[in-house]
């Protein structure tokens, strides 16, 4: 996330929290893709991590990207830690320094490859001199929580703080982590839930499609998708499979009480974050926080503790699946073809939803907690989640031909799929294909992930 909303409107009622909600909502006609990946730097002499400061530093690449790109610059406490585009997107800092890319609202999964593409040539053009390179695995291989720098993000000094009371691994989240995030658009209330119950279902067939984070401090750590297992023990009030999301008259009203009973991390009042990490947002409105005593909800304290809530599909203005590891950047469009293929077509929705349907809340957890290490080896309903996910991808695919977006070359977007297709046909994820490695041509070491392994 590159910048705290800013709006002091009251919000004095629940209604008002449903109703921002409710203000997400477009015709279809509108519907957009938004993409969000991170990035690992890293100095390719000596395949070391890049701090913020110093002549070759995060700060030295954010502030040649400015130059690079005319983009205006975010700061925080006089620190450069962002970058705003013109057209919506911007570029942000992750706490261990993961390169972010919020890509700007895009009509269909070409113009998303087109961005990345653009987004990548501008970062190398900056980054080479600098001797930095980007990692495209969904965890750094190599360095320990200890050597990894910590951006200077105000917001992020709070959740740091906070994190070890809540589970054992939400530092590896913050500061070793990296994903791709698709963002989509619902039309209505009920266009909402329907979508959230088919992309919460299946987001773990995503996880083992995705699965990119098979190594930890210089080996294999025992898992496809060790980014996934770690969402597992980060914070259970803000994280999961979001079982309320399946029960009958689930909607805006529910999912607002939800982010109500989640504790807050933070009120930002002008340029000053305020710890309040564990407080609750009903006492803000009604003015009784213990450490900010009489200030009261705004628009702004709303949108970011909505933006501090973690569930594998996040409810803001539109719907972000937040279940795949990055990779490079065919995988990227293919997140976003993939999600777009299910849920931008009535048909195709359906379709998605009768996958699933069948499936207990219980289904649902035990898929979650397994596919992290089996990936599409995983069961559900009886099934092999390889046969899920082929079935998954077919639906997709039929939803991208219905939508008929093509290229300047005549294909359309289903051509984006084809490296998922290839997965499933091989039954292996990219995690195993780099596992092999390790125990092969790589002879038991990661160093070959910096040249192999990189945007």
């Amino acid at each position: 996330m590159a910048r705290d909303t800013s709006d002091t409107t009251p919000l004095t009622t629940r209604d008002e929290l449903i109703a921002w909600f409710a203000e997400g909502e477009k015709p279809p006609a509108r519907f957009a893709i938004g993409t969000e990946h991170e990035k690992v730097p890293f100095y390719r002499d000596g395949n070391r991590p890049v701090p913020y400061a110093g002549d070759s530093g995060i700060r030295a690449l954010l502030e040649g990207l400015a130059r690079e790109t005319g983009w205006e610059a975010i700061e925080d406490a006089g620190h450069l830690i962002g970058l705003a585009g013109q057209e919506g997107g911007a570029i942000s800092l992750e706490p261990g320094g993961q390169f972010e890319l919020s890509g700007a609202p895009l009509a269909d999964v070409h113009a998303t490859e087109s961005e990345l593409r653009t987004h990548l040539e501008a970062a190398k053009r900056v980054a080479d001199p600098l001797g930095i390179g980007f990692l495209d695995l969904g965890m750094s291989p190599k360095w320990t929580r200890e050597e990894t720098p910590v951006m200077p993000k105000s917001r992020y000094k709070i959740m740091a703080g906070y994190m070890p009371k809540v589970g054992t691994l939400g530092l590896d989240m913050m500061l070793r982590t990296a994903t791709v995030q698709v963002n989509l658009d619902f039309a209505s209330e009920a266009d909402m839930v329907a979508k959230m119950r088919v992309a919460l279902a299946l987001q773990p067939v995503a996880t083992a499609l995705f699965a990119n984070s098979p190594f930890t401090d210089g080996r294999p750590n025992g898992f496809l998708s060790r980014r996934s297992e770690i969402w597992r023990d980060t914070d259970p009030d803000r994280t999961g499979m979001l079982p309320r999301a399946f029960a009958p008259g689930f909607g805006y009203e529910a999912y607002v009480d939800w982010l109500l009973d989640m504790p807050m991390y933070f009120v930002k009042r002008g340029e000053t974050y305020h710890d309040v990490s564990g407080a609750s947002f009903r006492d803000l409105m009604a003015g009784r926080l213990a450490d900010l005593p009489g200030e009261r909800a705004t628009v702004s304290d709303w949108a970011n503790h909505a933006s501090t809530a973690f569930p594998e599909v996040r409810l803001k203005r539109f719907l972000e699946m937040r279940g795949a590891d990055v990779g490079g950047p065919a995988m990227i469009a293919a997140q976003a073809a993939f999600w777009v293929g299910l849920l931008y077509d009535d048909a195709a929705l359906a379709a998605a939803w009768d996958i699933a349907k069948g499936w207990s809340d219980c289904d649902r957890e035990c898929l979650r907690a397994t596919v992290p290490r089996l990936g599409l080896a995983a069961r559900i309903g009886g099934r092999p989640l390889g046969a899920v996910a082929a079935e998954a991808l077919a639906v997709a695919r039929s939803g991208l031909a219905a939508r008929g977006r093509r290229d300047a070359q005549g294909q359309d977007e289903t051509r984006h799929l084809q490296p998922l297709e290839a997965i499933v046909a091989a039954g292996r994820s990219r995690a195993e294909g780099y596992l092999a490695d390790y125990e092969g041509r790589w002879q038991r070491s990661v160093e070959p992930a910096f040249t192999e392994c990189v945007f």
